[in-house]
């Protein structure tokens, strides 16, 4: 099943799952530590309540407030997703931006692989991954395995896609850090 199926028929949790793991992924572009987004993984769970997403969220965005308004492509990418953010955990806001924080995700991935990539990210979410940079492509099986697990095991699933996000992110980590020493 293609990426852009997975999304449309996630249900909440997987939907919130799904861009809460392509922001985590992308923190180290913002200079955030791994616990940032914590407390909002521990929202998705059967005991937490719904209602406390958006203070969750505007802690987090408090803690990431500190870092440079500026950067480029890749960084501003990654703080739109972040302030795209819904304060709302329902349905519709939240489809609208797993789908925005899926295609930014993957752009900032393509950005960071120093292969070239000519197809288009809509075309790579359809399912078309042949002659994908490896960076990318990665990003792409991480999006998908986190919306199947959800989909499998509800909140359940939530533990392996924090580990996937987590895996994730530390690649991410890497590349950056790679990248500022090439700066130098």
């Amino acid at each position: 099943m293609s990426l852009v199926e997975l999304i449309a028929q996630a249900d909440e949790r997987g939907l919130a799952a799904s861009g809460l793991a392509c922001l985590d992924r992308c923190i180290p572009l913002l200079g955030g530590d791994d616990e940032i987004l914590r407390p909002l993984w521990g929202n998705l769970t059967e005991d937490s309540d719904a209602a406390d997403w958006g203070e969750l969220l505007e802690q987090a965005r408090g803690k990431l407030a500190s870092a440079a308004e500026e950067g480029d492509e890749a960084e501003l990418l990654a703080r739109r997703m972040l302030a795209a953010a819904p304060d709302d955990r329902s349905a519709a806001g939240i489809r609208l931006w797993a789908d925005a924080c899926s295609v930014a995700s993957l752009q900032i991935h393509r950005l960071l692989d120093p292969a070239e990539d000519a197809s288009s990210v809509d075309s790579r979410r359809a399912g078309r991954t042949e002659g994908m940079p490896p960076l990318a492509a990665a990003e792409l099986r991480r999006q998908v395995a986190v919306l199947e697990v959800l989909a499998g095991h509800g909140a359940g699933g939530l533990r392996r896609a924090l580990e996937v996000s987590t895996e994730g992110r530390r690649v991410l980590r890497a590349v950056v850090s790679r990248r500022a020493r090439g700066r130098k």
